[in-house]
């Protein structure tokens, strides 16, 4: 499978901006088949998250594995990737997304961009526009220093017909916040709803699809 880079400005924001996946379900609802490892066009799911984070414009990418790691590491061709253990993915998404922002302490990432290995309907596209956002709001401090806050604390977030989804944007200054209430599987929600006044929408509905892999009915969506 080919993919382009579809970022707009291609060398803008994507160094300081971690692409961040989250991938050590183990598919409870599908009969214990961790996410990672479903086949899609002929490879690993987990494939295509990293394929469209990097061609929607991130440059470093970090990934989170938790169920039968080793044979994701052992199928997956995941080249450059940072791969970050989570040994306690049974817990639920919030211990992967606290593992995976703490990975990234001491990088020269001052924002993760949050995207699920389960959602193959969200491609570069999605990506590319929530970069987007981001080098928008920095090009407006860059000519504006009232903006300052603004800019170092961005909250951004994909919407699906007006739906908060992924990808997410999380500032480096929201991470400890964000992992201090990432519990269970409600990953970054309760933080998101606690701070709905400064989260910026980017809608992504008309060019990318929300829908998960949660169930064996759903596998009908993987080619």
């Amino acid at each position: 499978m080919t993919t382009r880079r579809t970022d707009p400005d291609p060398g803008r924001a994507t160094g300081e901006v971690a692409g961040l996946l989250l991938a050590a379900g183990g598919g409870r609802r599908l009969g214990g088949r961790p996410k990672a490892l479903l086949t899609h066009r002929g490879r690993p799911l987990v494939e295509h998250a990293v394929r469209a984070l990097r061609a929607g414009g991130c440059e470093r990418v970090h990934v989170v594995l938790g169920a039968r790691a080793d044979d994701v590491r052992a199928r997956a061709e995941l080249p450059d990737c940072v791969l970050v253990d989570n040994p306690d993915w049974e817990q639920g998404m919030g211990s992967s997304l606290r593992a995976g922002l703490a990975s990234l302490a001491g990088t020269e990432a001052r924002a993760a961009l949050v995207l699920l290995v389960d959602q193959p309907g969200i491609g570069p596209q999605a990506v590319a526009r929530v970069l987007a956002a981001y080098a928008a709001r920095e090009t407006g401090y860059s000519q504006d220093t009232r903006n300052a806050r603004e800019v170092r604390d961005p909250l951004i977030s994909a919407t699906y017909a007006g739906v908060r989804g992924h990808p997410v944007l999380f500032g480096a200054t929201h991470w400890a916040g964000v992992a201090a209430a990432a519990t269970g599987d409600q990953g970054a929600r309760a933080y998101l709803k606690e701070h709905a006044d400064a989260v910026a929408l980017v809608e992504c509905g008309d060019v990318a699809e929300a829908y998960d892999i949660d169930t064996k009915e759903d596998l009908n969506r993987l080619g």
